[in-house]
Parts: C-alpha cells; structure tokens; sequence
C-alpha cells in the first residue's frame, strides 16, 4: 500500500480537455502521472466514484471551495482521481464547477487505484473494484502526507484536514 516516502504510480490518468490549448487536444488526454507532477507541490484526493452522496455533496465542493487556499500554502494543482472514465469526470467537473480549481483526473481502468494498493472491491454494490477514499500531499511526485479513510467514513481526506497539512510543507 502507498505510505509517504513513496512515489506516485508511474501511470497514465485522463482528463477530460474542454478548451484546446497548451500542447492539449480536445477531448480526453493521457498524462503520465510522474512527469506532470515533476517539480510541483499536488494535493491529490481519491474517491469511490463520480456523481456519489459524500463525494458530490462534501468532497469536491470542500476542494474546489478551498483552491485559492491551497495556491496560498504552495500548492500548484489539486487533483480529484477516481475511478471512471475521462467523458464521467468531465461531465462531474462541469456539474461541481471544478474548472480552474480542481483538475478531475479519470482513472478508468483503476491502474493508479491498483498500483497505490488503495483500492475498494464495490462489486456487491454493482460498481466493480474502485478506489478507497483518501488525500494526499506530493511534493515533486514523492508523497509527503497520508491520508487514508475507514471504510464508509468521510473524516480525515476533507479539504481542510489536507490544507492543514500543505500550509505545514
């Protein structure tokens, strides 16, 4: 399982690109995960799936509520992982209004859930094997905190706790 010391899995995440521009095409885009947190402070919070209870209504507005907090303490980006396609996590993103704010990074086939050892088998729920609820700070792709939910529990990956922790780096 993931610890900090670690670095982050040498995979690729998608993102759903709405405004072509900046070396990005139109549509979703593969981003190997090691050379574009390369240099950058990324706060990183992983959740079960797009358009869930906790995750819609606490977890995404909590971050998207506290990105100028974040820029303040340091942080470049602010990364929402889970494990669903790149076209799920934009239409999340233009429904939670992440744009500027959170980059909503797809996850579709788990291979980022899988190499963390963080990963929830949901199949029983009809949802497959998706990733645990977490938050993490990295610093030049080398994870610096830890923050790993309980099952069923929305107490210690909240965008606070991890600002907190940012502003202490």
């Amino acid at each position: 399982m993931l610890k900090v010391g670690d670095t982050l899995p040498a995979v690729s995440l998608q993102e759903f690109i709405e405004v072509e521009g900046g070396g990005c095409s139109l549509g979703p885009n593969a981003f190997d995960v090691p050379a574009i947190a390369a240099g950058k402070k990324i706060a990183i919070f992983a959740l079960p799936g797009a358009f869930t209870p906790t995750c819609s209504a606490q977890h995404v507005p909590g971050y998207v509520a506290a990105a100028e907090d974040f820029r303040a303490a340091g942080v470049d980006e602010i990364w929402c992982v889970s494990v669903n396609d790149a076209f799920v996590m934009g239409a999340w993103g233009r429904d939670q209004k992440t744009a500027g704010a959170v980059r909503m990074m797809a996850d579709g086939s788990a291979d980022f859930a899988d190499a963390t050892g963080l990963t929830l088998d949901l199949t029983s729920r009809g949802m497959g094997l998706r990733s645990q609820r977490y938050s993490l700070l990295a610093v030049d792709g080398v994870v610096r905190t830890l923050n790993v939910e309980a099952p069923g529990k929305f107490e210690v990956s909240d965008a606070q706790t991890l600002l907190k922790q940012a502003q202490g780096l």
